[in-house]
Formats: structure tokens, C-alpha cells, sequence
């Protein structure tokens, strides 16, 4: 009874990997919904600017992010 147990859940990954492998392709009329601003990994660019204004501001150290040094020294 394991070999069968073994042999089905072998046939389901496989399956389940067959299925995945469809979904790389983009298809041209797709391209426009994936060029949108709100969907680049960066962002808006003065969005991100004013987290790192506020999150520097928060951490109250000189430079905020990528810059070492600053802060209360509270630790």
C-alpha cells in the first residue's frame, strides 16, 4: 500500500508541475496591465522618497537608510 501512496502522490507533483509550467508566457495583450506604474518594483520614485524622509526622521539618525552612524543611542 505505500508504493501506491507513493506512486499517486508522485503523479500529483507531477501534475502539479506540469500545470505551472504554462504560466511564464505572457501573452502580448497582457503587457499593457504589467507596464502600469503601480506595478514596477520600485515604485513611485517621490513616494519612496518621503518613506526614507520618514522613516529617517523617525529613527533620528543622520542619513537614514544605507548611511551608518546617528540615533538616540537608546539601546
Amino acid at each position: 500500500m505505500a508504493t501506491g501512496f507513493r506512486n499517486a502522490l508522485a503523479l500529483a507533483a507531477i501534475a502539479m508541475l506540469l500545470a505551472c509550467s504554462e504560466l511564464g508566457q505572457v501573452s502580448p495583450w497582457e503587457k499593457g496591465d504589467l507596464a502600469r506604474p503601480e506595478m514596477a518594483f520600485e515604485g513611485d520614485r517621490l513616494d519612496r522618497q518621503f518613506v526614507e524622509h520618514t522613516y529617517s526622521s523617525k529613527e533620528a539618525a543622520s542619513g537614514g537608510l544605507g548611511v551608518g552612524g546617528g540615533g538616540c543611542g537608546c539601546n
